[in-house]
């Protein structure tokens, strides 16, 4: 796999809808572990990719030949007109190719600008739970032997990728893509998402109540981040 070293211009673009770098889009692409749609994105950025490669040649070949270097004679001018032909080949190929992966683009950075769903009274209680887990310090991060993207939190609980999505699509969290999903991407919680910790939303939570009696002990389990304990019911009496 060869990384372009010319920016097609949409790099950034396609880095910001997916959340990750245009190197890990390759690499997953590379390996089949890309989904539709962003998998035609990818293939359609890679073919663009090598036409802006070699429209850079062409044009760093005529800067070559027309910047003194070589005395100008019948061969030279001949030399400058094939590269000017291949030159302008060369952009109209790029800009079809521009064209068709922007028509990919554009409706992922539609959906992405979308006004997320709200779970409003949807939440419960294992999602408040993640909710409060990531609140006290986690990091979203890309195995790189699995390729599998999963939340680690700070409370040693885990997240996974689906339940973070729904959660993030919900506006109650975020991350920093700023760093690599392999270096691990800092989750936050969000005001939203904090007004749901708060309690602002307690009758969402407790649609479901647990019998009476537990509710207090069950959720010093969760905010104290412990397992329940296991019930000594039914263990043999050891001699």
């Amino acid at each position: 796999m060869r990384i372009p070293r010319d920016p097609t211009g949409i790099d950034d673009r396609i880095e910001t809808v997916t959340g990750r770098s245009i190197e890990a889009l390759w690499q997953l692409d590379d390996s089949k572990l890309l989904a539709e749609p962003v998998s035609s994105l990818v293939h359609a950025h890679r073919a663009l990719a090598k036409a802006q490669s070699a429209l850079v040649f062409n044009r760093v070949q005529i800067q070559r030949l027309t910047s003194g270097q070589f005395e100008i004679d019948g061969s030279v001018l001949t030399r400058i007109d094939r590269g000017l032909v291949q030159l302008k080949e060369s952009v109209a190929t790029r800009d079809l190719l521009l064209s068709e992966a922007l028509t990919l683009l554009a409706p992922l950075e539609k959906d992405a600008l979308r006004p997320t769903r709200s779970l409003g009274d949807e939440i419960s209680p294992p999602d408040f739970a993640r909710l409060l887990a990531m609140a006290r310090g986690a990091k979203l991060h890309e195995n790189i032997m699995t390729r599998r993207v999963s939340v680690a939190t700070a409370t040693g609980v885990k997240v996974d990728q689906y339940d973070f999505e729904r959660l993030e699509g919900a506006g109650l969290v975020t991350r920093d893509t700023s760093h690599p999903l392999h270096a691990g991407q800092p989750v936050h919680v969000t005001d939203l998402g904090r007004s749901v910790l708060a309690g602002s939303r307690r009758s969402a939570i407790s649609a479901r109540p647990l019998p009476q009696g537990c509710c207090k002990v069950f959720w010093s389990w969760i905010v104290a981040g412990q397992e329940r304990p296991r019930s000594s019911r039914g263990r043999r009496k050891q001699s």
